[in-house]
């Protein structure tokens, strides 16, 4: 998956939020965030990071800026990402992701060259030394052997600083955990929508937004190209649970400090947080591939048919739209395919690809999921969540289940 997709909501936040969704609060926010102008690169005061997000598709640099501290510990720093001349953001993607490099590492810094001289050219040349540059790879690296992983963060480890001046270390590039990117998303997103602001007496609104002393955060769902993440804020006391799944909370919980210092202890947070590595996109789409290719072969072996073996006898698919073909290939292994949209069906065929648990209290694959109060929680559905609704079904925004059902059953006909 990739760290920034999530990024859509600050780059364009009028397209991913409709009003109705969101409060008055949260809209000036938003608004604040949409109208920044462009970063003034001749304020010497202001500070520059990057960030590289390696994801299974493709990588993304983005480029930060923030002005000095403030001096107030209740504050956060007022980081922005940066913008041009024209006040779009300074973002730029290549594809495909890093992991196409596990042959040939070597060549991984000529394959972020791209990305950095983007940079370079909009970061002031003065402030080049001073800028942190981090490099984090996700699930597609994630899927490599750990020698292949080493090779591919060696070079840039080497070959990075002989081209460029950032401030960059081999602490800097890292192949980070599903724990550590749910964390970044859910993060993020709370940044962006101001949940980690403090009280302003002069809001109206904001005894109604405070639970504890503070604003209520959002969770986040992640559905990137190879993994899917989840996270949200869990009560610093919870329920008591059997031993077994008490550890298991244990693994999947993470505490920490937003604030300046440890003494300051408003911006701490405990988050539960998973990653399923399998359940992203691309993969989940795999996985039902392989699936139907093994069944249908199975089939064929056992009754004589010859089922998919050509395009004039193809399988059936019901979750391909109707009239739409496509080759399934697996080693020496073809199967020919035509959609039948049957959205029924196709939903009976995923359920077992899910591994669902039948207790309450455990989510995909049968992990432990701290409870949610649905009554009184906010999620954000990020990447291939968004591109499924907004992009292909065109109803992005509130999230509603009859709705994007009966959208998606329209799609298949």
């Amino acid at each position: 998956m990739t760290l920034n997709d999530r990024q859509e909501l600050m780059m364009n936040p009028e397209k991913s939020i409709p009003e109705e969704t969101v409060g008055t609060t949260t809209l000036r926010y938003l608004a604040r965030v949409g109208e920044l102008e462009a970063t003034d690169t001749e304020d010497l005061t202001l500070n520059y990071g990057l960030v590289v997000d390696c994801g299974s598709s493709g990588s993304r640099i983005f480029v930060y800026f923030w002005p000095r501290h403030n001096g107030n510990p209740h504050d956060l720093l007022d980081i922005k990402q940066m913008r041009d001349r024209n006040s779009q953001p300074v973002v730029k993607k290549i594809k495909p992701g890093i992991s196409a490099m596990a042959d040939t590492p070597e060549h991984a810094s000529d394959y972020l060259r791209p990305l950095l001289s983007f940079a370079a050219a909009h970061v002031p040349v003065k402030k080049h030394k001073e800028t942190p540059l981090y490099i984090l790879c996700t699930a597609g690296m994630r899927l490599l052997p750990e020698r292949k992983q080493l090779a591919i963060l060696a070079d840039l480890v080497r070959d990075i600083p002989l081209e460029f001046d950032f401030l960059f270390s081999q602490s800097q590039a890292e192949v980070i955990s599903g724990k550590q990117e749910g964390v970044y998303a859910w993060i993020g997103i709370n940044f962006v929508l101001g949940r980690f602001d403090h009280e302003d007496e002069s809001d109206a609104e904001a005894p109604q937004e405070l639970a504890a002393g503070r604003r209520r955060t959002v969770g986040i769902l992640d559905m990137g190209g190879a993994s899917l993440q989840i996270a949200y804020e869990v009560p610093t006391s919870t329920s008591v649970l059997p031993p077994k799944q008490e550890e298991e909370a244990k693994i999947l919980l993470a505490e920490f400090n937003l604030g300046c210092d440890v003494q300051h202890t408003e911006h701490v947070y405990r988050v539960y947080v998973t990653t399923f590595l399998g359940f992203g996109g691309n993969f989940a789409r795999q996985r039902y591939e392989d699936l139907v290719l093994n069944e249908t072969l199975t089939k064929n072996r056992l009754l004589g048919q010859k089922t998919g073996l050509s395009p004039d006898n193809p399988l059936l698919d019901p979750c391909l739209p109707v009239g739409l073909t496509d080759v399934v290939e697996r080693n020496s292994q073809v199967l020919h395919i035509r959609g039948r949209g049957d959205w029924a069906s196709c939903g009976a065929m995923l359920s077992p690809l899910l591994a669902r648990s039948n207790t309450s209290q455990a989510s995909l694959n049968g992990i432990y999921q701290s409870p949610i109060d649905f009554n009184n929680s906010e999620f954000y559905g990020f990447s291939e969540f968004f591109y499924c609704t907004e992009d292909v079904l065109r109803i992005g925004g509130h999230y509603h289940g009859p709705t994007f059902a009966k959208a998606a059953q329209v799609n298949y006909l």
